[in-house]
């Protein structure tokens, strides 16, 4: 029997929710059939980056925010019933994401908020939601969590492919027939270059990348943020907002003089550079690269990558039948799916957990 899901995922941007409409047929084959968008209003994208760090009163202002967010993801999700003239009863369950505010899996914890019972409420559909948590109980990084999902959608037995997305943070999976699939966080994506830009421009993000190529890579700098251990950390590794923010950033800018379109162009560098990095150490003989996310979008990125990957092709998730935007969401909808079957999602030789776990928390409508 075919089941509709909708899979949502709000990462770390912080730009705003993704809803995607998935069918599955009954051996988990799927067909993306319509996408949505609500954009994170300017204020709860503020208190979503406040508790990235240790301060005051968090527990409140997380529940709080959680509310809110409940409230957000609802209007995708009904959004997009609406779009489609679909009715919550035509959906198996949403599987939400939520949002992260914290990523500690040394400390033995992750943090994805979002009321999801209040989103039950609101839907009137089954949630499905905390899906890292049972990696990590199991010895594993909860991330990334969607390499699973390439190898399910994207793997290919007559080429040797990477899938990358470029969302705040940039993550890889490794799909090369006859080896074990790997996956893991590569370092910054989008995350540090929309931080700068937001400060110095203005703009939420630099589009196509055209400040950046409007300055010069200052190269004792890149080596400085280079220099960062988690770029030589060997794999299984898992990153977020709690090493690469703006207070990073700053503490490697002490004592330099650098413009700040400058900063720019070196930021852009070093997530191509991290990147570039990660695919050559840990990829050998890789044909092509497919990108997803919203750094697919940036045209300076891309080329810049192409330039450092020069034996490799690079195209978009779009070539293989999946739009780059909704690549992330619609994994989501698979681990919901997984997680109905009662099916492990997540590849512990990927994220370092003990063995396959199904992953996920169940909250009725």
């Amino acid at each position: 029997m075919n089941q509709r899901l909708i899979g949502l995922m709000s990462g770390t941007s912080l730009d705003g929710v993704d809803a995607v409409l998935v069918r599955f047929d009954e051996q988990g084959a799927l067909r993306v059939e319509a996408d949505y968008f609500v954009a994170y209003p300017p204020r709860l994208r503020e208190q979503a980056l406040a508790l990235q760090a240790i301060g005051d009163n968090e527990l409140d202002r997380a529940a709080r925010l959680a509310n809110e967010l409940a409230e957000l993801y609802a209007q995708a999700v009904n959004g997009l019933l609406a779009a489609e003239e679909l009715k919550p009863a035509d959906i198996a369950a949403v599987a939400s994401h939520g949002q992260t505010i914290r990523h500690a899996p040394d400390a033995g914890y992750t943090w994805q908020i979002g009321n999801m019972a209040r989103l039950a409420e609101l839907t009137h559909i089954d949630v499905i939601a905390d899906f890292r948590s049972r990696d990590l109980a199991a010895g594993g990084q909860g991330a990334p969590l969607v390499p699973a999902f390439h190898q399910a959608v994207f793997g290919a037995p007559e080429q040797n492919r990477v899938i990358l997305n470029i969302g705040g943070i940039s993550n890889l999976t490794r799909l090369h027939p006859n080896q074990a699939v790997i996956g893991f966080d590569c370092g910054p994506g989008n995350m540090l270059m929309d931080a700068w830009c937001l400060r110095h421009q203005g703009q939420p993000y630099d589009a196509d990348g055209q400040w950046a190529e409007q300055g010069a890579v200052e190269s004792s700098l890149l080596q400085a943020l280079l220099d960062e251990p988690f770029f030589r950390q060997p794999p299984p590794k898992s990153t977020g907002r709690d090493l690469f923010d703006l207070p990073w950033l700053e503490q490697k800018l002490l004592g330099r003089h650098v413009p700040a379109v400058d900063v720019q162009a070196t930021l852009l560098e070093l997530s191509a550079r991290g990147i570039a990095q990660a695919v050559t150490l840990h990829c050998p003989a890789n044909q092509t690269v497919f990108v997803c996310g919203g750094g697919a979008r940036n045209g300076a990125l891309m080329r810049r990558l192409a330039a450092l990957l020069p034996e490799q092709s690079i195209a978009g998730t779009a070539a293989l039948g999946l739009p780059e935007h909704q690549v992330e969401a619609a994994a989501f909808a698979w681990l919901g799916w997984r997680f109905l079957r009662r099916l492990a999602g997540n590849l512990p030789e990927v994220t370092g957990a003990a063995g396959g776990r199904v992953l996920g928390a169940l909250y009725p409508k």
